[in-house]
């Protein structure tokens, strides 16, 4: 019964969520059907198909040229918090405590508390170490006082008692070697006399000769305890007082790297509880891969490597946007420009200005476009208390303010070869009318000449090329420095007629495509002065046509023109040229529809 109902239960929520899948796509069809009838239908466009002239007055007053892009709210001075825990295993320290993400913190509050258990046993264990090698150094030390003492008792007392009694037995001996000699003398006297016999002459020369032995005995040892048993007694000594000393310092050394070892590990255990360096708001350090996996995520029972960031902890009153700004647009920005920023979490805008852009891509993803992104950081002047670091902020970027301007909507712009037209209405006739281009947004553009205030124009002229008259461009000053710079550098077929063996015959350049490589190099050979591989501002101006267009070729704005930006320059402007009908054939020949039509936005 009970495997009954949970099948039935099973039907039911696999008839409920096949509904709702058929709903969706019936909803989906529908909306695709309808606006698919919109489009061929609808949109302004009749039963002919043929669209109707949309109307739009230019018009006069301030005109900014804005980049728009989003970005993320950041904090121009972070402090990084970072694991000091060494690690001791594979993994790292698990986390045992975190405070809560988006916290604001004071310098010194609690942030993280790592496991310390550990490190908590290998401090006991250390602690005895310690303490064996303290005593250890106690012993060493009284064994030099020892042997410092031993040298003081021997010259003080036992050099000297030995000495001392070596006098008494030299004085001893003098004075016996005096009372023979005395008795000596006596004995020949009393023998000149007749009255001793000559055997006690002899006894008594005798008795002298000993006392003079004994007397020189007595000397000798003197000499010896003065001259040899006292430097070796010295030398014996002070060889005891320096190995001791030298165990005393070897043990103090062990001592020391034993407390330094036992203090280390109690500053690791002091680690493991993560305290607020500054103050700040607390941001988890977490990170992610590149297909969403998470490779670190802060929170308890994570394990965190020895260096590893955790924690940010942003200044609130330092607060930037760092904006992505794809490579069209990333030239039009420079450092100092004004900015409007757009925060959901506030009410009104804020202001900034931009102060870094970087020369260098952001690094791409391996499923994003091939479109490089350059990174533009945004300070933020006075940053409210309300927004966070990881907010999204809309940016305008203020590359150029006209406080008067004629502008014509972007729409009505028709371009061609590098020439720009609208469609002016003149009463029930319409009037092509070239005009010249100043600045631009994503809406309007200012017109320097060629359309007047309050005059309309068609929004939609690519629908009406019947009713436009685009006269004939000839791009005379291209032209003349395609052919001047074709004349001067060798192609491809110049060099196939050198590799040959034979010169090159008259007309050989007109056999093959130019060779954009080999008119770069000579370019740069021809200009390049200092040999550094790019043209400088002042170096381009032995060449007037180069000069003029200089700062079109310098791409990044570095006041330098390299071989990369002279190779992309050199490309497009071929490239333009062959769709202008300059690969041979006469002028527009080659565009595939009415004049100007190529190129058009």
């Amino acid at each position: 019964m009970k495997r009954t109902s949970v099948r039935n239960v099973q039907s039911r929520r696999s008839g409920k969520i096949g509904f709702v899948l058929f709903s969706m796509a019936a909803a989906t069809a529908l909306v695709g059907g309808g606006v698919y009838w919109w489009i061929s239908s609808g949109s302004g466009e009749g039963a002919s198909g043929k669209s109707k002239p949309i109307l739009e007055q230019v018009s006069r007053g301030p005109f900014d040229h804005i980049v728009l892009e989003t970005g993320e709210i950041e904090s121009s001075s972070n402090n990084e918090v970072k694991c000091e825990v060494k690690g001791r295993g594979g993994n790292g320290t698990p986390i045992l405590e975190v405070i809560p993400e988006g916290s604001i913190v004071k310098k010194g509050d609690f942030l993280c508390q790592l496991d310390s258990s550990a490190l908590d046993q290998e401090a006991k264990t250390q602690r005895i170490a310690v303490s064996v090698a303290e005593s250890t150094v106690i012993s060493s030390r009284a064994a030099v006082e020892k042997a410092i003492i031993s040298k003081q008792e021997y010259l003080e007392g036992t050099y000297l008692t030995e000495r001392q009694v070596i006098l008494s037995e030299i004085s001893v001996a003098q004075q016996n070697l005096r009372k023979a000699e005395l008795a000596l003398q006596s004995a020949e006297r009393l023998a000149a006399k007749g009255t001793l016999k000559p055997l006690q002459i002899e006894a008594e020369q005798f008795a002298v000769q000993n006392a003079k032995s004994t007397l020189e005995s007595a000397r000798g040892r003197l000499k010896v305890l003065d001259e040899l048993t006292k430097q070796k007694m010295l030398v014996q000594l002070e060889s005891d007082i320096n190995t001791a000393k030298a165990k005393l310092e070897s043990d103090e050394t062990s001592s020391m790297e034993e407390r330094d070892k036992l203090a280390e590990i109690q500053g690791q255990i002091d680690a493991c509880s993560i305290k607020a360096p500054a103050d700040g708001q607390v941001v988890y350090a977490n990170k992610f891969g590149n297909r969403g996996g998470a490779d670190f995520v802060v929170e308890p029972g994570a394990y965190v490597r020895e260096q590893q960031t955790i924690f940010l902890l942003p200044d609130p009153t330092k607060m930037q946007v760092k904006a992505k700004v794809n490579e069209s647009r990333i030239t039009l920005i420079r450092e100092g420009m004004p900015v409007k920023i757009r925060v959901g979490a506030v009410d009104n805008d804020l202001f900034g200005k931009v102060v870094k852009v970087n020369k260098y891509a952001e690094p791409g993803n391996w499923f994003g476009p091939a479109v490089k992104e350059y990174a533009v950081y945004v300070q933020i002047v006075d940053p409210p208390k309300e927004i966070r670091t990881g907010m999204t902020a809309e940016v305008r970027v203020f590359v150029e303010q006209i406080p008067d301007a004629i502008q014509v909507p972007i729409l009505a712009v028709y371009e061609t070869k590098r020439h720009h037209f609208v469609l002016v209405q003149d009463g029930s006739e319409f009037e092509t009318r070239p005009i010249k281009i100043g600045g631009a947004n994503d809406k309007f553009v200012t017109a320097q000449s060629g359309v007047k205030d309050g005059e309309s124009v068609v929004l939609n002229p690519r629908n009406h090329l019947d009713k436009m008259q685009i006269p004939d461009i000839v791009e005379e000053d291209d032209s003349e420095e395609f052919a001047k710079i074709s004349a001067d550098a060798p192609t491809k077929a110049s060099f196939a007629a050198s590799e040959s063996k034979g010169p090159p015959r008259s007309g050989a350049r007109s056999g093959g495509a130019p060779d954009v490589a080999a008119i770069v190099q000579s370019i740069i050979e021809r200009l390049d002065k200092d040999s550094d591989g790019k043209i400088s501002k002042a170096e381009s101006q032995d060449d007037t046509n180069f000069a003029t267009r200089f700062d079109d070729g310098d791409l990044n704005k570095d006041g330098f023109v390299d071989k990369a930006e002279l190779t992309s320059s050199m490309r497009k402007m071929m490239s333009a040229r062959a769709g202008a009908g300059m690969g041979g054939g006469p002028a527009g020949a080659g565009a595939g529809g009415p004049p100007g039509s190529r190129g058009s936005n």
